[in-house]
């Protein structure tokens, strides 16, 4: 598998996925013209991912903002690590969030409710 490395833009995040090492990132904002066609190769990547993946594996996503499509497509990438999870790997996303920003800690809290998979808070000052 090769590397996915996607850099950020004014309405994209960064995605940068490294099947050689064990954490991965989203980062940014994320308010693409079409969710789904900007996280489809991403998804894809993360299927391919399943088929032979590390024993850990760690989703870091620090986003500023993200929009409602986009939680969509977030959820579908949750999922790919909940996949990992449920077939014995470790597996966890870190949710970061802006100590002062409640709608992001909140997005973080409701993922946290639905992903059967570790879900990690992290409070932090600045990204």
């Amino acid at each position: 598998m090769e590397l996915y490395n996607l850099e950020s833009t004014k309405r994209t995040p960064k995605i940068l996925f490294n099947p050689s090492q064990e954490s991965f990132l989203i980062s940014g904002r994320s308010i693409p013209e079409n969710s789904i066609d900007f996280f489809k190769p991403a998804i894809d990547w993360l299927s391919e991912y399943l088929q032979e993946p590390l024993d850990e594996t760690v989703l870091e996503v620090k986003l500023e903002y993200f929009n409602t499509s986009s939680s969509k497509c977030l959820v579908d990438i949750f999922r790919k690590i909940e996949m990992l999870h449920k077939n014995g790997k470790k597996a966890v996303i870190k949710w970061y969030f802006v100590e002062e920003d409640e709608d992001m800690q909140e997005s973080g809290e409701d993922f946290k409710k639905i992903i059967k998979a570790p879900v990690e808070l992290i409070k932090t000052n600045k990204f």
